[in-house]
């Protein structure tokens, strides 16, 4: 059976795939319950993979907000209410009374919290807002930012915890890019969405520190397609909104949205 899974997922997820197969045979066959950290969507799609093949077997998804990209998994036997359920989710929010602070981005924020030695499967999304910033986080370090953040790229910040009904979300903001290219290889555009060389670009690729739909994605000539969400370490996230028609000269127009 269990090679029979991995030959639907790529071997970098086998460690993965081993503990979201563990949850929820451990809820079909022995009525445990598992509330998991926060799942990346990719993430998130094996695990709902791995569900649908149990027939005993239930999840519920909960981020804060329907579009939340981030979440949290509740795995248990099919004959448990999952609504009623407490997810353990509360919401940082952090604000101060600098000018600058209009300045901060979801980056800034995402740092100063990992900076306090917090896993990443603990926070959720990021919501950035005109006023200061709501974080999904997990209950159980919620207390430990409230007193610890103090800080966020130089700047005093005061924070609060709040109910998940309180959050206050925010819409992704996109800088669209026009760009014409020869192919719709990953290390072409992700060069000229980074501004770097198609040498340097290489580097990160390489080095296993490039995603594409949130899976690590090793090979620089992988094809891009609409919809792929493609994040580089250290230089951020871009979506490729639309591949366009082809110019005189036979390149690819190409329009991706950068995340900011």
């Amino acid at each position: 059976m269990k090679n029979e899974i991995y030959g639907h997922f790529h071997p970098d997820e086998r460690q993965f795939v081993d503990k979201a197969w563990e949850w929820v045979t451990s809820a079909g066959e022995y009525h445990e319950t598992k509330l998991t950290e926060f799942l990346d969507p990719r993430q998130g799609f094996i695990l709902q993979t791995l569900v649908n093949r149990h027939p005993d077997v239930a999840v519920r998804w909960e981020g804060g907000t329907e579009e939340a990209e981030r979440k949290r998994a509740l795995v248990a036997p099919d004959y448990r209410d999952l609504e009623e359920e407490d997810m353990e989710l509360r919401v940082l929010a952090i604000s101060s009374g600098e000018q600058k602070f209009l300045e901060l981005e979801h980056g800034d924020y995402m740092g100063a919290i990992l900076g306090l030695g917090i896993k990443r499967g603990k926070i959720g999304d990021i919501h950035v807002l005109p006023d200061g910033c709501h974080v999904v986080v997990a209950e159980d370090i919620a207390n430990y930012l409230a007193m610890n953040l103090i800080g966020v790229h130089r700047i005093n910040v005061s924070t609060e915890i709040l109910p998940l009904s309180s959050l206050r979300s925010s819409s992704v903001k996109l800088e669209k890019l026009e760009l014409t290219v020869a192919s719709l290889r990953l290390d072409g555009i992700a060069a000229d969405v980074t501004r770097l060389s198609r040498s340097k670009i290489l580097a990160p690729i390489k080095a296993g520190r490039v995603r594409v739909n949130w899976k690590v994605e090793e090979d620089p000539s992988c094809g891009l397609k609409d919809g792929d969400m493609v994040s580089i370490q250290g230089f951020g996230r871009f979506k490729v909104l639309e591949i366009g028609s082809l110019t005189k000269k036979g390149r690819y127009r190409v329009q991706v949205g950068k995340f900011v």
